[in-house]
């Protein structure tokens, strides 16, 4: 395990905790396909004609804590206005909460940073 924490910050607050860059790694790639996805709603086309539904993020990761990243990307207008439910649990406590997109790849990004 890495010894520099993943800190999301949520809309109230953040929470920290033990994540290995190649989870951090993985979570990104995830969320670089949901941002596809995303982009793939907002393009709406003006025609009239229907947008495919987009699978959803469902991102679980288990090691010292469990991660888990859910979204939707057929309820948001634009990718900046996305959020996620995120759950964050181990034997201890459970946090589940929201949190915008663009601020948790923003600290993906920035744990990445730190790490690499």
């Amino acid at each position: 395990m890495s010894s520099t924490p993943l800190t999301l910050n949520l809309v109230e607050g953040s929470v920290s905790f033990s994540f290995s860059p190649q989870a951090a790694t993985e979570l990104k790639g995830a969320i670089d396909q949901l941002m596809e996805r995303l982009k793939t709603v907002a393009a709406k086309p003006n025609s009239g004609t229907k947008v495919t539904p987009q699978a959803p993020l469902e991102y679980r990761y288990t090691g010292e804590i469990f991660l888990e990243i859910f979204c939707n990307p057929n309820i948001w207008p634009t990718p900046f206005a996305a959020k996620v439910l995120l759950t964050v649990r181990d034997i201890n406590i459970r946090l589940t909460t929201e949190a915008e997109l663009v601020r948790v790849i923003e600290d993906i990004n920035q744990y990445l940073e730190q790490v690499g």
